[in-house]
């Protein structure tokens, strides 16, 4: 899309996460800003200190990060960059997933665990409160509700303001909302991948903010002469910016958190806010 400059996140409307964490629709997920097999620093870390300052310059103030991408190299690499944080910009952590030696994603939902993940992330986030701690992943080996209730401590201490939950079915949902009250609900969810569809109109009916992870995932819909193909020709837009369009229309809670370590991407992803979709290209979206 030509024009880019003249984009801000905040044209594709704003969501009160748990009604007083105004952020704009469009948000930024850093988990790119790591090393290849999201392990360790990035190459450039220079250039990915420029894409987090070029996110907040384009309105974006929704960051979300978590102590297992890099692990911990990304909140510090968000501290070093930003911090002090401006008033105004959220930014997410999560903990519950743990690295090993060989890179492999393992989870821990004991609630020290999870008590000890979140104070390291206060540290290295230099923060006195987590705005939005989200668990990463339920841990099969530790009963879901004894995770939630660390989380409820926390936030009962003051550690935390408000709690998220990531990787979780409906049931998952209700069972943490009934320990405490849930601000957020992260999971895989695109134009292409629709499994959580239940589960968003759950969060939209708790008016409950829904993030979806890979939000520019397109699959078949891109290929030429396909529905995403076409509408995105309509609206002189990429397939991807038209996937995140889909999502900001989807449902009034939905705030994409699209990543990137490309400044041109970025600003790609942001405009992507300016679109408008008619009734029928969404129902051709949704039908595909």
């Amino acid at each position: 899309m030509t024009h880019h400059d003249k984009h801000s996140a905040s044209e594709a409307g704003t969501f009160r996460i748990g009604g007083d964490l105004s952020v704009n629709r469009i948000g930024y997920g850093a988990m790119r800003l790591t090393g290849s097999g999201v392990w360790g620093d990035p190459d450039d870390r220079e250039g990915a200190k420029k894409v987090l300052h070029k996110a907040l310059e384009l309105g974006v103030n929704f960051i979300d990060t978590a102590d297992a991408y890099g692990p911990e190299t990304n909140e510090n690499l968000i501290r070093e960059a930003l911090y002090p944080y401006p008033q105004n910009v959220l930014v997410a952590t999560k903990g519950g997933h743990v690295r090993d030696k060989d890179k492999n994603w393992l989870t821990n939902g004991r609630p020290e665990h999870i008590k000890e993940a979140c104070e390291a992330s206060m540290k290295r986030l230099g923060v006195e409160q987590i705005e939005l701690y989200q668990f990463h992943r339920p841990d099969p080996d530790v009963p879901y509700e004894e995770s939630i209730g660390a989380l409820a401590e926390l936030k009962s201490e003051g550690k935390v303001r408000h709690v998220g939950i990531s990787n979780v079915d409906v049931g998952q949902f209700e069972a943490a909302r009934s320990i405490v009250p849930i601000s957020s609900v992260q999971n895989r969810y695109n134009v292409n991948e629709r499994g959580a569809d239940d589960l968003v109109d759950a969060c939209e009916r708790a008016n409950v903010a829904f993030l979806p992870y890979f939000p520019l995932a397109t699959g078949d819909l891109a290929k030429p002469g396909g529905p995403l193909d076409e509408i995105a020709e309509r609206h002189d837009a990429t397939a991807g910016q038209v996937a995140l369009a889909w999502l900001l229309h989807r449902s009034p809670v939905i705030i994409p958190i699209p990543g990137t370590s490309s400044v041109d991407h970025l600003e790609e992803n942001v405009a992507a806010g300016s679109i408008s979709l008619g009734m029928s290209e969404m129902r051709t979206l949704s039908a595909a």
